[in-house]
């Protein structure tokens, strides 16, 4: 924002659209133990630090494939399972999962616990602000996460409505055409670079 810019003075704001995978909830110590889960009942030693990093790497390469039109749209729990699948056979992995196993290994993405003060937060919030959420992920997806997290939003909106996915215009674009504000009147919170840009 240029110096002489003026600053958007805080009443103007009227809505608050948060990215939650991450921003409002966390999916590291839920992949950590889903991860601490598997290597017990399979009896390995892996570093699911360091798969899951690279599992969402290879999800993140697949969202801008159909941001860039290389790939058909497709949804994001579909997106990981895909993923989730040339990890492990890029790892040796392959035969050591069944086809339930590797599904409930990816169910880990709608059971996502909300980081400590995120109910608290997004209730204070909500006072003031209409909330809502505006994720890539898949809308059945997110009613199961802001379920199980307990996160109180006033609206739940997905990049599925746009088939497409952030950072997308057409992906913002919903909170305006949905929420019934002005883009000025919209605030995306997140914790990724790519939203707040």
């Amino acid at each position: 924002m240029g110096v002489k810019e003026r600053r958007r003075a805080p009443d103007d704001i009227r809505a608050l659209t948060f990215d939650v995978q991450g921003t409002c909830a966390d999916f590291c110590r839920p992949l950590l133990a889903t991860g601490e889960a598997v290597n017990r009942s399979k009896g390995l030693a892996l570093d699911w630090g360091a798969l899951s990093a690279e599992w969402r790497g290879l999800y993140r390469d697949v969202l801008d494939a159909i941001i860039a039109g290389r790939r058909p749209w497709l949804r994001v729990d579909r997106i990981y399972r895909e993923t989730l699948d040339v990890l492990l056979d890029r790892h040796g992995l392959a035969a050591t999962f069944t086809t339930a196993e590797r599904d409930g290994i990816n169910e880990v993405w709608s059971r996502l616990d909300p980081w400590p003060d995120s109910v608290e937060g997004l209730a204070r919030l909500r006072r003031r602000f209409v909330t809502s959420t505006l994720s890539n992920a898949g809308m059945g997806t997110m009613v199961a996460v802001v379920k199980h997290a307990g996160l109180p939003f006033d609206a739940v909106l997905t990049a599925e409505l746009a088939r497409s996915y952030k950072p997308a215009p057409a992906v913002y674009q919903l909170a305006v055409d949905y929420l019934g504000y002005r883009p000025e009147q919209i605030m995306m919170v997140a914790c990724h670079k790519y939203d707040l840009k």
